[in-house]
């Protein structure tokens, strides 16, 4: 039986979209939560150490080791159950445990990952999160938590899914330096759910702590762009005032347009990244479908109070820097149509002084040639003389007469020559 050929990529695209399955967790639980980035040039970091770490990690608890180049794994490790995911700029660890530690939010809950290990990762943190999973108290017991766990004037909590849970945070980094998460868990919401609200929490925070790294990269770049703005404008004055040669003008011109093509292309990804990170976010709050609890602020509002402007910072400078790009080419245009204009002027200048010249020439050749005309007729009339002297006895006149009957013709008869000649040279 036959049957047709499939796309040497069909299995693993179809498989690609099953990789990574949210967690199926159980109430109580807690879990840590770790984001490993270089600090530098992340994008094109050897892989293979991210996965050797892992590696590293499963062999202290004697766990199987991911396929080889794989990019996410999860699985036991102890009493734990880990799962890894590996993204293009960096790497996501999560421990999953079950119960709850007497202390909320305990240090302690974060040495599943050991301290040697984390000082050996393949880069820096990026964040980390501690995730209380616990079962919701009546009304008043989860405001009592929420106002002993977290920082009021900065905290988020909504009801998410239908009231499935409720979840917090500040978003503030404690003491042991880890972010702190909250969700307390409705009776009756299923296994498969919680796992999804747990991951859901982790993405928010990891992409929120990634898309902030372009705010970063604004702030570093403002100086620079605030330097070139200015320079731009002084250049743009000398053009137009002309006080300064344009060559000079074009060199500087060449810097700066060199300079703001530099920034372009080194914060073309990350200005990507920013955006893409940011529409995750928004997109993972969305799908929690929120509703307020007890009139706090939720996830949603509080990023568009404390996040979303620093999102439209690194979008308007985004436009402001590709503005000023082309505000140079636009620089530049008009630096070369006003050398033009200043070259079409010399070249004005030169033609009318070469048609002074030519007439002047012309002149001169005709001054030449009636000079010529002369200088022919005087020899030619002084031969003509000597030819006809002889005659001079038979006719009876003189010298002299008959000097003045041959000069006529004969000059006529040079001029005529002279002007033959030039209209055969034209």
């Amino acid at each position: 039986m036959h049957t047709i050929e499939d796309h040497p990529l069909r299995y693993r695209l179809a498989n690609e979209l099953h990789a990574r399955p949210f967690p199926t967790l159980t109430t109580p639980c807690t879990a840590a939560f770790l984001a490993v980035k270089q600090a530098d040039a992340a994008v094109v970091r050897d892989r293979a150490q991210d996965l050797a770490h892992l590696v590293d990690l499963l062999d202290r608890h004697g766990a199987p080791h991911p396929q080889p180049g794989a990019t996410h794994y999860s699985g036991q490790i102890g009493r734990h159950f880990l799962k890894w995911e590996q993204h293009t700029e960096f790497v996501t660890y999560t421990i999953f445990t079950p119960g709850l530690s007497a202390r909320a939010f305990d240090p302690a809950e974060f040495e599943v990952f050991p301290e040697d290990w984390l000082h050996a990762a393949p880069g820096v943190r990026m964040t980390s999160a501690l995730i209380r999973v616990e079962p919701r108290p009546d009304r008043d017991a989860v405001v009592d938590r929420l106002a002993d766990w977290f920082v009021p004037e900065s905290l988020a909590v909504s009801d998410v899914l239908d009231e499935a849970a409720v979840v917090a945070s500040d978003f503030r980094i404690d003491s042991a330096g880890h972010m702190r998460i909250a969700a307390l868990v409705s009776p009756g919401t299923d296994d498969r759910r919680i796992g999804r609200i747990v991951q859901r929490l982790c993405e928010i925070e990891t992409y929120k702590t990634a898309s902030m790294m372009g705010f970063a990269r604004v702030r570093a770049l403002s100086g620079s762009m605030g330097e070139i703005e200015g320079r731009l404008n002084r250049m743009m004055a000398e053009i137009t005032q002309g006080d300064v040669p344009s060559a000079d003008i074009l060199d500087a011109l060449l810097q700066t347009s060199a300079e703001l093509e530099n920034m372009i292309a080194e914060s073309s990804f990350r200005f990507g990244a920013t955006g893409a990170y940011e529409a995750i976010v928004n997109q993972r709050i969305e799908v929690m479908r929120e509703a307020r609890f007890e009139g706090r602020q939720t996830f949603g509002e509080f990023m568009m109070r404390r996040y979303d402007p620093a999102m439209r910072t690194v979008a308007s400078t985004k436009t402001r820097m590709e503005a000023l790009a082309e505000r140079a080419m636009r620089a530049g245009e008009l630096l070369r149509t006003k050398v033009d204009v200043a070259r079409s002027a010399q070249n004005q200048a030169l033609l009318e002084s070469m048609d002074r010249r030519a007439d002047l020439a012309l002149r001169l050749q005709e001054t030449v040639e009636g000079l010529s005309v002369v200088a022919i007729s005087y020899y030619a009339v002084s031969l003509a003389s000597y030819v006809a002297y002889p005659l001079t006895g038979p006719l009876g006149i003189s010298k002299g007469v008959l000097t003045a009957v041959v000069t006529v013709p004969v000059v006529l008869t040079v001029w005529w020559m002279v002007r033959r000649i030039k209209a055969r040279m034209h």
